[in-house]
């Protein structure tokens, strides 16, 4: 049985499962002002669903469906979680409407099994026992959450491609879990303001902030498309002037950010770095397309416009706001740890740190990757050129903890690489170390780059 009929499977199981539930929800509900209320805002929808990432969402009905647990019980809330389904994407196809309607009704139902068993408050009890209201709406929220989380597993793991079951619970369900249970607690809150005399205005001060807080994380979102769209545009330059290292840039910055999370940098100065390491090369815009693509050694007056490529990368990121960070790692990540590299001839600690990282990373993907001129080093050889190398050209610190990193992740080396004009013509990759002093593959890493 294939894939895509195993997944329709699923989706038709759902679909009974939710349909069964829904009957007999339907049987024991309370049609009572806070179901009917609630779920007209369910209807709305918009407030409820904010976007995650570019392709996460995550839903807030179980804020309504807890607060529903408390003031009417579970069959209303199960049935109010449903009508949440009904305000869906357009765009979505009929199949994952129907997946996700179905998945909403499970998921409700799981944290309402879960609050029913443990004894969770309703009504009025909610005030008179206010922690045990407390810990058995946070017990069906993490039952809400699991649930929800395993079914989209189940898809994922039918659907071929990324994110994989393992990378969706790795990057998004375990990081988002500690602010999804915060956000089901205020579930409680509004129950517990309705139930304290305020009844509709307590969504009003509930949902509010919510909404607020949902057009925040919109223009944050649009800002990181055009971040990322900013720098798609850099490297889409770079490739038009040097397709012969095309895939070089996105290589780097995915080494540093092995690297950058082996060292636990904060959040924001991963991006910061990840960055510095797609942009590190972006200067070579400002180079002839004469000497990008000379085969062969070049001359004196060649190397010193090569030379000067950092310095273009920075007047080409210089007004960019969001890239200030980068500034330095670009200028730099060719410095050597003993103060014989360039623009500066820095040394030891005095080079940016993200520069240090970036030229670490730089030269183990070029001497990792093949040219026509010579073979790809092995990943291990590479490995040992970067220690012996260290405290010559590289930061011994930073080596070992990349050396660390790679043996324990792994590295995917680069595929060969054809010139720009589809021959094999001997272009030189001019961040390749093992030029330097014997040329070719039989030059070691000391030579200028």
């Amino acid at each position: 049985m294939n894939r895509r009929v195993l997944l329709r499977l699923v989706v038709v199981v759902a679909t009974a499962t939710a349909a069964v539930i829904l009957g007999i929800a339907a049987a024991h509900a309370t049609f009572d002002a806070p179901t009917v209320c609630l779920g007209l805002l369910m209807l709305a929808g918009t407030v409820l669903r904010p976007r995650v990432g570019q392709i996460y969402r995550t839903s807030l009905d179980y804020v309504v469906v807890i607060a529903l647990y408390l003031l009417s019980g579970v069959a209303s809330a199960i049935l109010v979680g449903a009508v949440g389904a009904l305000s869906q994407d357009r765009r979505h196809p009929l199949v994952k409407k129907v997946f996700n309607g179905a998945q909403s009704v499970i998921c409700a139902a799981a944290g309402g099994l879960v609050f029913h068993f443990a004894g969770g408050p309703t009504g009025v009890a909610v005030l008179r026992n206010p922690w045990d209201a407390i810990w058995t709406t946070t017990a069906a929220n993490l039952a809400w959450l699991i649930i929800n989380a395993l079914l989209l597993c189940v898809v994922l793991s039918l659907e071929p491609g990324d994110p994989t079951p393992l990378a969706f619970l790795r990057k998004v369900a375990l990081p988002t879990l500690p602010s999804l249970l915060g956000y089901g607690l205020l579930g409680l809150l509004l129950a517990v303001a309705w139930l304290s005399g305020l009844s509709f205005l307590s969504i009003v001060l509930i949902f509010v902030p919510l909404y607020v807080s949902r057009w925040a994380l919109t223009q944050y979102e649009a800002e990181r498309r055009a971040q990322a769209a900013t720098m798609r545009a850099f490297i889409q330059v770079i490739e038009t002037k040097d397709l012969y290292t095309r895939g070089h840039s996105e290589r780097v910055s995915e080494g540093v950010g092995m690297l950058g999370r082996q060292l636990g940098l904060a959040d924001d100065r991963q991006t910061a770095l990840e960055h510095a390491g797609l942009l590190h090369d972006v200067g070579k815009v400002g180079v002839p397309t004469s000497i990008i693509q000379k085969s062969g050694r070049l001359d004196d007056s060649e190397m010193d416009a090569i030379r000067l490529h950092p310095a273009r990368g920075v007047e080409l990121i210089g007004n960019i706001p969001f890239l200030e960070e980068v500034k330095s790692a670009v200028l730099h990540h060719h410095e050597k740890y003993d103060g014989s590299g360039y623009p500066a001839g820095l040394s030891g600690e005095n080079i940016p740190y993200f520069a240090r990282i970036i030229g670490i990373v730089d030269a183990f993907d070029s001497l990792t990757s093949t040219r026509s001129y010579r073979p790809a080093r092995g990943v291990e050889e590479t490995l040992a050129i970067l220690v012996q190398d260290r405290f010559s050209h590289f930061d011994p610190r930073l080596v070992d903890a990349f050396v660390e990193v790679i043996r324990k992740d792994g590295w995917t080396t680069a595929a060969d690489q054809p010139a720009p004009d589809g021959t094999v013509l001997a272009t030189i990759d001019h961040d390749d170390l093992s030029l330097g002093s014997g040329g070719g593959a039989s030059g070691s890493a000391a030579g200028p780059d």
